[in-house]
Protein backbone atom coordinates (compact mmCIF):
# COMPACT_ATOMS: atom_id res chain seq x y z
CA UNK A 1 0.00 0.00 0.00
CA UNK A 2 1.22 3.76 -0.82
CA UNK A 3 1.12 6.32 2.31
CA UNK A 4 2.64 9.89 2.24
CA UNK A 5 4.58 11.38 4.91
CA UNK A 6 4.33 15.07 5.23
CA UNK A 7 5.25 17.73 7.69
CA UNK A 8 9.23 16.50 7.72
CA UNK A 9 12.31 18.20 6.47
CA UNK A 10 13.37 17.78 3.00
CA UNK A 11 16.37 19.78 2.13
CA UNK A 12 15.02 22.92 1.31
CA UNK A 13 11.61 21.77 0.54
CA UNK A 14 8.45 20.70 2.68
CA UNK A 15 7.11 18.28 -0.12
CA UNK A 16 5.63 14.56 1.15
CA UNK A 17 7.32 11.63 -0.07
CA UNK A 18 4.90 9.32 -1.47
CA UNK A 19 6.37 5.55 -0.79
CA UNK A 20 5.10 2.52 0.99
CA UNK A 21 3.49 2.66 4.14
CA UNK A 22 6.46 0.16 5.13
CA UNK A 23 8.79 2.85 3.98
CA UNK A 24 7.12 5.69 5.40
CA UNK A 25 6.98 4.01 9.06
CA UNK A 26 10.70 3.42 8.66
CA UNK A 27 11.34 7.26 7.43
CA UNK A 28 9.35 8.45 10.43
CA UNK A 29 11.48 6.20 12.73
CA UNK A 30 14.93 7.45 11.64
CA UNK A 31 13.58 11.17 12.52
CA UNK A 32 14.37 13.51 15.70
CA UNK A 33 11.84 13.81 18.31
CA UNK A 34 10.29 16.97 17.26
CA UNK A 35 9.81 15.96 13.54
CA UNK A 36 8.21 12.59 14.86
CA UNK A 37 5.68 15.21 16.81
CA UNK A 38 4.91 17.02 13.44
CA UNK A 39 4.71 13.99 11.00
CA UNK A 40 1.55 13.15 9.51
CA UNK A 41 1.58 10.12 7.70
CA UNK A 42 -1.42 9.14 5.04
CA UNK A 43 -2.18 6.12 3.82
CA UNK A 44 -4.11 5.05 0.43
CA UNK A 45 -6.89 3.29 1.92
CA UNK A 46 -7.67 3.30 5.70
CA UNK A 47 -6.02 0.59 7.75
CA UNK A 48 -7.53 -0.97 10.86
CA UNK A 49 -5.41 -0.12 14.04
CA UNK A 50 -6.42 -1.70 17.06
CA UNK A 51 -10.12 -2.40 15.58
CA UNK A 52 -10.44 1.51 14.39
CA UNK A 53 -9.97 1.73 10.11
CA UNK A 54 -7.63 5.22 9.86
CA UNK A 55 -6.13 6.89 6.88
CA UNK A 56 -4.44 9.41 8.67
CA UNK A 57 -1.85 9.07 11.67
CA UNK A 58 0.13 11.23 13.71
CA UNK A 59 2.44 11.34 16.20
CA UNK A 60 2.72 7.75 18.66
CA UNK A 61 -0.13 6.41 16.01
CA UNK A 62 2.97 5.59 13.66
CA UNK A 63 4.84 4.69 16.14
CA UNK A 64 2.09 2.05 16.72
CA UNK A 65 2.34 1.34 13.01
CA UNK A 66 5.50 0.35 13.91
CA UNK A 67 5.49 -2.18 16.34
CA UNK A 68 3.84 -4.38 13.33
CA UNK A 69 6.45 -3.65 10.85
CA UNK A 70 8.46 -7.22 10.11
CA UNK A 71 11.90 -7.85 11.25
Amino acid sequence: MSAALENVPRGDNDLAEVTSLEGAVRAWLGLDPEHRIHARLSTEHPIQLQGVPTAIFTGEAIGELAKHLPG
